[in-house]
């Protein structure tokens, strides 16, 4: 790796077999925390990093620039037409390849960092039986464009087809700034509150060994893994876009929940705990808590906001003692089962 100023042994520290981990504990957001402490829960909301940045400003400045630019008007959408309903689907087909190939390139083609600050020491899978053509990559691309890619676009489709004809509640900025506003902001914790109730309906066992064990293939994940998925899958994770069929939205807020769900599965999912900017510093990816879900299966369902985790009892913050709490429940798990 070349000289960027910064290292992983700063930060955490690796195994005997290198496997690196970070030396902070996981922990969640100041939400949840009685009593309140405002200071904290201020500089989580508008810190860096922090609810607002980097990530969801630059899910909501794709999402600015999608709807002033790349959007057809709603009075075109009132009817199914090849026209704008392939414009967005290769709109998506652009930004996914961008955005996660951003990554890849950067992370597993380029290689620009090495392995510093990587968890899993191993690079991506090329002959690996669990995954299409033997190859993760080629299995993660053919799942992401060929049913993630049509499943987003087609969700997107039809609720701008509804909209247009009137058949679900539309939102203008002007009427109502504050719902606006307020709907904008809480787009991301109605995305973890959504993806954790899913995510544990996944993990029922007829459900996972049908559906969810082609994303849990990716035990070491690169960013193409964020949207590999089962169709079926990718039909309950998209489905968030439920909630503007009930509540009056704006097509910004279609767009901003859709993208959400669309592009952050990659820094998500990079296997890296930081991305180094040379000679800038790095960007944290916060995807630690998620790839420790990747690697043990039953911890870690949700995201970060809501401590769902923690009330449930599947919570791993990183730590050797989590280690043990976490092998301790899986036992009493395996007894009750066996009984």
């Amino acid at each position: 790796m070349k000289n960027t100023g910064i290292s992983e042994e700063n930060f955490g520290q690796r195994d005997r077999r290198g496997h690196w981990k970070p030396f902070e504990k996981i922990e969640y957001a100041p939400l949840f925390v009685w009593p309140i402490k405002p200071v904290k829960l201020i500089k989580w909301i508008f810190g860096f990093p922090g609810y607002l940045y980097p990530w969801n400003i630059i899910y909501f400045l794709f999402s600015l620039v999608v709807w002033w630019i790349f959007l057809p008007p709603l009075e075109t959408m009132k009817t199914f037409e090849p026209g704008w309903m392939l414009q967005i689907l290769i709109r998506n087909a652009g930004l996914m390849a961008i955005w996660f190939g951003a990554f890849h390139l950067h992370l597993y083609v380029k290689k620009r960092q090495g392995k510093e600050f990587k968890y899993n020491p191993s690079w991506l899978e090329t002959d690996g039986s669990a995954f299409l053509f033997r190859s993760q990559i080629k299995d993660n691309l053919t799942w992401c464009f060929a049913s993630g890619l049509p499943i987003w676009s087609g969700y997107e489709i039809l609720t701008f087809w509804m909209m247009a004809n009137g058949y679900i509640p539309h939102l203008n900025f002007s009427e109502n700034p504050v719902l606006f506003i307020v709907m904008l902001l809480l787009i991301p914790m109605i995305r973890e509150f959504h993806f954790y109730c899913i995510h544990r309906l996944i993990h029922w066992p007829p459900l996972y060994r049908t559906v969810h064990k082609v994303h849990h293939a990716n035990s070491n994940p690169g960013p193409w893994s964020g949207l590999s998925m089962h169709p079926v899958e990718h039909l309950i994770y998209f489905s968030s876009i439920f909630i503007h069929w009930i509540i009056p939205s704006h097509p910004i807020h279609v767009i901003n929940q859709l993208l959400h769900a669309g592009l952050s599965p990659g820094p998500d999912h990079t296997g890296f705990d930081k991305i180094v900017i040379e000679g800038k510093g790095a960007i944290d990816t916060h995807c630690f808590a998620h790839y420790l879900h990747h690697k043990y299966f039953e911890v870690n369902y949700s995201d970060g906001i809501f401590p769902f985790d923690k009330w449930f009892g599947t919570f791993h913050d990183g730590t050797a003692e989590a280690d043990k709490q976490m092998n301790k429940r899986l036992k009493r798990k395996a007894i009750r089962l066996n009984s």
